[in-house]
């Protein structure tokens, strides 16, 4: 679903008109800025992700408690950098188009690996919910026999992702890495994530689910693969890369572009369909990282993100500031007060996402606040989403103020139409 917001007079609305144009900086500088972040931001999830691959290829090499632990830290920690690109989707194309392979969610996990009986089979929607593929080396898929007797990224990437068009069989990226090193979380609203055993991995005769070698060989293809993807984006945002001349085409349309990446992810995706929709159903399988239970630092980091594409600054993983004109530069020319507005409430927003941070990692995890009835963990969710969108209606102030053409948000039934959600 999309909203859309149309460009009324500056005037009609009441806005400051006291700007000084020569303190304005350039939409070039302001897109500058935007593209380094990005670049800094893809950089830091390549190097998270080659420390996972580090950790994945240890749990495979010697599997234990301490090398799955630390597979898992190293997993957590990926999503850090990673969680803050995503406000560089929906604006750039090359992004969106991209972004499935990497963090595609919820996944039909049976697809994968062996699940509880409670689970099911497969579904009128979708034949290979309980495909398997780690127990099949063989299977039937569009009238054709696959032959994944060896399972490369290759057969995860170009075969399985997305099966028969089905966008629930989620074969690549963070989450299939998660479910394989975790397990599916089975205790509905109560503590604790999911409990994959060490032994999952453990080759001969002490190997646990059945199939280890055939396990190991899908999480060490599936994180290569998220390597060499991570690699590809990287490069897009590099001086010379696709991305950076997308988005330097048109100047107007790169700031629109910014704009639609906050809006829609504040809107639609965040406050939306991420946390709105699975506090309406009271489902922890609605949780953005449900085996591991890392919601809350999901939200946290995409909230992080939107903010700091704004103020046009970022702080990479190792410590060093990236930083320029900025957006919020940009405002502060044209209306300071609405600059100041925007600042209040990404700031309110991220009290309400770190409320939920905090609160999650005393012990009350993401999926007991969804459940029914629990009033202190619906109150936690609804501020943040109502933070979310609240700012979503600044957003809308600043596509008017500066000028643009039309700009298209991402919407959510959970927030336009709830009725819809229970049909």
């Amino acid at each position: 679903m999309t909203r859309f917001f149309t460009v009324t007079s500056v005037l009609a609305l009441g806005f400051a008109t006291t700007a000084v144009a020569a303190d304005a900086p350039s939409k070039a500088d302001v897109l500058n800025t935007y593209a380094n972040i990005a670049e800094a931001k893809y950089d830091d999830s390549l190097i998270a992700a080659k420390s996972l691959q580090a950790a994945v290829n240890a749990l495979i090499s010697d599997p234990s408690d301490a090398t799955l632990n630390a597979a898992r830290a190293a997993w957590v920690a990926a999503r850090v950098p990673y969680q803050q690109t995503e406000v560089y989707r929906f604006g750039n194309a090359i992004v969106d188009d991209w972004e499935g392979k990497v963090n595609a969610w919820p996944l039909d996990e049976g697809l994968i690996d062996y699940v509880d009986a409670s689970y099911g089979g497969p579904t009128g929607e979708n034949e290979f919910a309980a495909l398997n593929v780690i127990a099949n080396p063989t299977f039937e898929l569009s009238g054709k026999t696959i032959d994944a007797s060896t399972i490369t990224p290759e057969l995860l990437g170009e075969t399985l992702h997305e099966a028969d068009g089905i966008e629930a069989n989620v074969a690549t990226g963070y989450h299939a890495i998660e479910f394989l090193l975790w397990g599916q979380d089975l205790n509905g609203h109560g503590a604790g994530a999911g409990n994959r055993p060490y032994t999952d991995f453990v080759q001969g005769d002490d190997c646990t689910g059945g199939n280890c070698d055939r396990r190991a060989q899908y999480l060490s293809a599936a994180t290569d693969l998220l390597v060499s993807d991570l690699e590809w984006m990287a490069d897009q945002w590099k001086q010379g890369g696709a991305a950076r001349a997308e988005l330097n085409a048109n100047e107007s349309a790169g700031v629109s572009a910014i704009l639609t990446g906050m809006g829609s992810l504040s809107y639609g995706e965040q406050a939306g369909e991420r946390m709105r929709l699975g506090l309406m159903l009271n489902d922890p399988e609605e949780e953005h990282d449900c085996f591991s239970d890392n919601t809350h630092n999901s939200h946290y980091y995409d909230g992080l993100g939107i903010e700091n594409v704004y103020l046009g600054h970022y702080t990479r993983t190792d410590g060093t500031p990236v930083g320029g004109a900025s957006l919020s530069d940009l405002v502060i020319a044209t209306d300071p007060s609405l600059d100041a507005e925007m600042k209040a409430k990404l700031a309110n927003t991220m009290r309400a996402l770190g409320q939920i941070k905090s609160t999650a990692e005393a012990g009350f995890a993401y999926d007991q606040m969804l459940e029914r009835g629990n009033e202190g963990g619906e109150a936690l969710i609804m501020g943040g989403v109502n933070g979310l969108v609240d700012q979503t209606k600044t957003i809308e102030r600043i596509v008017t103020a500066l000028e643009l053409d039309q700009i298209e948000f991402e919407g959510s039934d959970s927030l336009d139409n709830p009725n819809a959600v229970f049909h």
